[in-house]
C-alpha cells in the first residue's frame, strides 16, 4: 500500500470529545499500560503531551525485523506531521521492511519516553516526497534532493503508542514515577 499525501482541511473546527487535529485525525483513547506484571498509573498524560515530543526530536530509534526473525535497530532521522512518523532509509532497515513491514519507533530519552508501533508504508506521491525533503532539509540543514534520495521515504501511522516521563531522582524502590504511563490505542 502506498501512502498519499493527506488533504488538509482549510479551516480548523472546534470539537469538544474526541479532539480532532488539523490533520484530521481523532485523539487516540488514552489507558494504562501493564508493566512490570500489572497495569501502572494513576492519571495518562495527553496524546498532544507526546505529539509535541515527536515533533521536537530530532534522532529516533527504530525496530525492524530480518528476514530470518532477527530484529534489527538503528538510529534515524525523521519528521512527525499530521500523526504520522516520516523517513527514509537505504540500510538494512529497508530490506528488512520489504519482508516485514511492522516497526517500533521511539524516541532517544528513557525518562521521557514516545514509542509507536505500527507498519511502514512506502511513500510514492511524488508531492509528499518533496514535502519531506523539504522538512528535512529545514530541520537537520541538509540538502537532501528529492530526486536523488539514498532510499525510500516511510509513513507510519501509530497503530498504539505508549508514554511516561519521570524525573531520575524521583526513582527508588517505592517510587510512583511510572504513575503517568499511559498507552494510546488508534482505531
Amino acid at each position: 500500500m502506498d501512502f498519499a499525501l493527506p488533504e488538509r482541511e482549510q479551516e480548523e473546527e472546534l470539537v469538544m470529545e474526541p479532539q480532532m487535529e488539523s490533520g484530521g485525525s481523532i485523539d487516540p483513547e488514552p489507558s494504562h499500560p501493564r508493566m512490570f506484571g500489572s497495569s501502572v498509573g494513576s492519571g495518562c498524560l495527553s496524546w498532544p503531551w507526546a505529539t509535541e515530543r515527536l515533533s521536537r526530536a530530532r534522532t529516533y530509534w527504530i525496530a525492524t525485523t530480518r528476514p530470518d526473525g532477527r530484529p534489527h535497530s538503528r538510529p534515524v532521522w525523521g519528521v512527525w506531521l499530521d500523526d504520522t512518523f516520516y523517513f527514509s532509509t537505504g540500510s538494512l532497515a529497508a530490506q528488512n521492511l520489504t519482508a516485514s513491514p511492522a516497526i517500533t519507533v521511539h524516541l532517544e530519552s528513557g525518562s521521557e519516553v514516545v514509542i509507536i508501533e505500527g507498519v511502514a508504508e512506502t511513500v510514492s506521491d511524488v508531492a509528499l516526497v518533496e514535502l519531506m525533503v523539504d522538512l528535512y532539509n529545514e530541520k537537520y540543514r541538509w540538502n537532501l534532493d528529492p530526486n536523488n534520495l539514498p532510499g525510500p521515504f516511510y509513513a507510519v501511522r501509530p497503530q498504539i503508542a505508549f508514554g511516561w516521563h519521570f524525573e531520575e531522582s524521583e526513582l527508588n524502590p517505592e517510587s510512583t514515577a511510572l504513575g503517568n504511563a499511559t498507552r494510546w490505542r488508534f482505531v
